[in-house]
């Protein structure tokens, strides 16, 4: 996924819901995307490709945060 690095303060459970939701449409949008195309007559590997791609991003993005918190 070709991301554009931003650096954001979170200094409140307001501020991290924010970025929660804001990331999870960034992911959802990209591979889930990608996964509903490979439903749609991409054979089983190209779907297991897709859905590990959704679920790696996902994992990803709670290292992210979790990095920025320690």
């Amino acid at each position: 996924m070709d991301e554009i690095t931003e650096t954001m303060t979170i200094a409140t459970r307001s501020d991290f819901a924010l970025w929660a939701i804001e990331r999870a449409k960034a992911i959802v949008a990209e591979e889930g995307g990608n996964l509903a195309i490979a439903t749609r007559g991409q054979g089983d590997e190209e779907i297991a490709a897709s859905a590990n791609a959704l679920g790696q991003a996902i994992v990803d993005a709670l290292l992210e945060v979790f990095d920025g918190l320690m």
